[in-house]
């Protein structure tokens, strides 16, 4: 399905931490296979207050990293749901990240979307792991990171 791990990313996020979270850096990459998609992500500078272990990782539908006083990214919107699904049946439900000493890495593969379906979208992690019942995006906490989803650039 991914054997050569060289190949390029179709699209990826630059992703940031909101200003209260300014230390987050990192990526998540999104890997045209057969059937789906394999998502890719790493972060850094999750700061200890945010815990070693689990942060919710979703893909939400607006394309924007933008948003007020009271949500760093409240332009995202809600989850990712072409296909008007409930949780956690969202096409942008994807598994919580693993923080340890402040990185979270992760490989995924999923059917719910393609990496073209996902350009112009956003990659969202939040402070607190889904827990796949709460409706409507479950429970996952604050939006304490972003990146808008762009087609893959070769720089």
């Amino acid at each position: 399905m991914f054997a050569d791990n060289r190949k390029t990313p179709a699209a990826t996020a630059q992703i940031r931490g909101s200003e209260k979270y300014s230390t987050i850096n990192g990526r998540a990459d999104f890997y045209d296979t057969y059937g789906g998609t394999i998502v890719v992500v790493e972060v850094q500078g999750i700061p200890e207050e945010a815990g070693s272990g689990f942060l919710g990782f979703h893909i939400h539908q607006g394309g924007s990293c933008t948003g007020n006083e009271e949500d760093a990214f409240a332009d995202t919107g809600m989850h990712y749901n072409p296909q008007e699904q409930p949780h956690p049946e969202h096409a942008g439900d994807l598994p919580p990240l693993l923080a340890n000493k402040g990185t979270a890495w992760m490989a995924v593969y999923t059917d719910r979307f393609y990496p073209e379906d996902v350009i112009g979208k956003t990659a969202v992690i939040h402070s607190k792991p889904d827990d796949f019942r709460t409706q409507p995006s479950g429970d996952s906490g604050e939006k304490m990171a972003c990146g808008e989803i762009k087609e893959w650039q070769k720089r």
